[in-house]
């Protein structure tokens, strides 16, 4: 602990608050709450057993600040935004997490969609889920579409502009909304019957599905009907997940945490409309139990927050009253200690407990690949402290055209995708990678001294990684020496040979030999490989637009307006060539002439 965080911790009151604490680059690492500010925060510097990771994060705090709040729920409303604002590493707390499927209802257009999603939002559509395992969104959707005669094209569903409808119509597969042959008042009646199915009504689409089977047996459709039977085993399926002694209303998870102050696991079950859609388990890098209040606030930052949840640990009652206000209903956080309810929460530790007997060896394998490879470069490169951010770049074009730039971040060992940056080589011309690269560190550098307020063009790495041998190395080296500022100077830098993986540092004429079966190595080739891939995707994507461009740039009436609205919606030169004129005219600003006109350029 520095002088600064001595006397900062002196002075800290003994109030409800927010905590931020930066590494010596000032970058935030670290947002927490706190009761008592001082308390919480002086436990992290005392001599107490600690988790590896809370040690780790000590060893890399260099300054720390607080926000005094007027209640605990005050702080844990402020944490929650500084997390989503900062994104720390030290905050990051699901591993390998998993966007489990919701089905999202239209209620506000005329002609709503039913589909699958990953992600809730405050749209003013209903959804319903998560469906985690046993059943299947997509499974449940099909179910719906093909009894309800509901649209599962790409269509969008105006209802002003009819248009042709498609193939699914002619095959009795929909209504088709898209030419207007059913009314909006019409198709809101259909949605209903979805909703109130998806809200445990079972027995009105039962009574469908058998209705539409007897149908096409005696049509002697038997394909049809075939499927219709698989459809009412979907539903049979559902129905056999219902817990007879719950509320067919209830909706509730159940979340089981189980620790060792190693290695965690936690279980999250669902219940919906009296049904258990499922149990899932996920390993978690919560360093303390203090970690479980952050991790549930994450947890529903966007997902359904039901009205009950229970769980085997004590939490806040002010995190019941936080997710209450996110969800506009009132939600109770509590352990069941009899009934139904607590053999719901028995069911989750087990599945907690038994993940966390297979996890606790899979973890050590990650740590090796991750954080070990991090620890482990420091030591074999002689780095001053851990890279725990590290960066990358490549060069992508064909022949000096379309020319671009790739920056892959890797904190703690493990790709960073919302920290990647792109960039267009604006100054180069012709095929040259090495003064391409140049002109790429050159910004990059300059966004780092000017502070920049992107979260990733602003961070300081510990270390960049160029591909190449040791001209590309000098070369960069260069861009540091003319800036000669004392923040870019800090900057580790290495390249890495691709001939037989040599790792060149400055100043060495001869290269470090890293153990190929070393996880620091594959750490260093799994982000030089990132970089390239990165790179080859933006610059096809670049060229396909190019192209897109250039074919319609001879066709009438196709201004830079168009032009958007065609890249926008097709993506690529292929898909738009296999478009038909239904689809071409679908596209925003596009009419029934100018559709033609594309179509026969393409063709």
């Amino acid at each position: 602990m520095n002088d600064k965080i001595r006397e900062k911790l002196k002075n800290m009151p003994l109030k409800p608050g927010v905590y931020i604490m930066k590494d010596i680059n000032g970058n935030v690492i670290y947002v927490g709450k706190a009761k008592r500010l001082k308390n919480r925060v002086s436990s992290y510097f005392n001599g107490s057993a600690k988790h590896t990771k809370v040690l780790s994060l000590v060893e890399h705090i260099t300054d720390l600040d607080y926000i005094i709040c007027d209640t605990e729920y005050d702080a844990l409303a402020l944490e929650s935004n500084l997390i989503k604002k900062y994104m720390p590493f030290y905050n990051i707390l699901l591993k390998d997490g998993k966007a489990y499927p919701y089905i999202r209802v239209d209620v506000k257009s005329p002609y709503g969609k039913v589909e699958v999603v990953r992600k809730v939002a405050n749209d003013g559509a209903k959804y319903f889920g998560p469906y985690v395992e046993g059943v299947r969104a997509r499974e449940l959707l099909e179910l719906i579409n093909n009894t309800f005669l509901l649209p599962n094209c790409n269509h969008k569903l105006s209802v002003d502009k009819p248009i042709k409808p498609c193939i699914n119509y002619s095959m009795g597969l929909c209504v088709a909304p898209c030419a207007h042959y059913v009314t909006p008042l019409e198709y809101k009646q259909r949605l209903d019957k979805v909703i109130d199915f998806l809200n445990g009504n079972d027995s009105a689409i039962e009574e469908e599905l058998r209705s539409q089977m007897d149908e096409a047996v005696q049509k002697e459709d038997f394909e049809r009907a075939i499927k219709l039977r698989d459809y009412l085993k979907v539903v049979s399926k559902l129905n056999s997940k219902v817990i007879a002694q719950l509320p067919k209303t209830l909706s509730a998870d159940i979340i089981a945490y189980i620790s060792n102050g190693i290695n965690n696991s936690i279980a999250i079950g669902s219940i919906r409309a009296g049904k258990l859609l499922g149990i899932f388990t996920q390993s978690t890098d919560l360093m303390d139990d203090n970690m479980l209040e952050d991790f549930v606030v994450h947890y529903y930052s966007d997902r359904l927050i039901p009205s009950e949840i229970y769980i085997n640990r004590p939490i806040s009652q002010e995190v019941a009253k936080y997710l209450g206000t996110l969800a506009n209903h009132k939600v109770e956080i509590y352990e069941p200690q009899k009934g139904v309810k607590k053999a719901l929460l028995d069911m989750a530790i087990k599945n907690a407990n038994q993940h966390f007997i297979k996890s606790s060896d899979r973890s050590t394998i990650v740590y090796n690949k991750t954080l070990g490879a991090v620890y482990s470069l420091q030591e074999e490169l002689h780095l001053p402290k851990p890279p725990m951010r590290i960066e990358c770049y490549d060069i992508s074009h064909i022949s000096g055209t379309y020319k671009v730039g790739s920056m892959v971040v890797f904190i703690g060992g493990q790709p960073a995708k919302n920290h990647y940056r792109k960039f267009k080589i604006k100054e180069v011309e012709g095929n040259n990678d090495f003064e391409s690269l140049k002109e790429v560190l050159k910004r990059r550098l300059g966004n780092i001294i000017e502070g920049n307020d992107d979260v990733s063009l602003g961070a300081v790495p510990d270390l960049m990684v160029i591909d190449g041998g040791k001209g590309q190395l000098s070369s960069v080296m260069e861009i540091f020496e003319s800036l000669n500022n004392p923040i870019t100077n800090q900057i580790k830098v290495v390249s890495l040979a691709k001939r037989i993986e040599e790792v060149f540092t400055p100043h060495n004429s001869e290269p470090i030999i890293l153990d190929h079966h070393h996880y620091s190595l594959k750490l260093l080739q799994k982000i030089r490989d990132e970089a390239h891939r990165f790179a080859i995707t933006f610059h096809r994507s670049l060229r396909g637009k190019g192209m897109i461009v250039s074919v319609l740039d001879d066709i009438e009436g196709v201004g830079e307006k168009r032009k958007l609205a065609l890249i926008k919606h097709f993506k690529s030169l292929e898909n738009m060539k296999n478009a038909s004129l239904a689809e071409l005219e679908s596209v925003e600003g596009i009419n029934k002439k100018v559709a033609l006109s594309i179509y026969n350029a393409l063709h």
